[in-house]
């Protein structure tokens, strides 16, 4: 199982630049994301195929 919070950490601290998420591990990874007091921080491109994007913005966003 992937340890989706130090994953997230890592995102955060600069020692990773992006993440990526299969469509299979979605729904466990957004169940620990939404769970983060700093999650509107982290930003999620969507692709093809179910396959998504996570980067790590400095600047919460607003729209969510």
């Amino acid at each position: 199982m992937t340890n989706y919070n130090s994953m997230l950490d890592q995102l955060k601290a600069g020692e990773l630049s992006s993440s990526t998420i299969q469509k299979e591990e979605f729904l466990d990874f957004r169940a620990v994301l939404i769970a983060r007091p700093d999650f509107k921080h982290f930003k999620g491109a969507a692709f093809h195929h179910g396959t998504t994007i996570y980067t790590y913005q400095e600047e919460a966003a607003n729209n969510l």
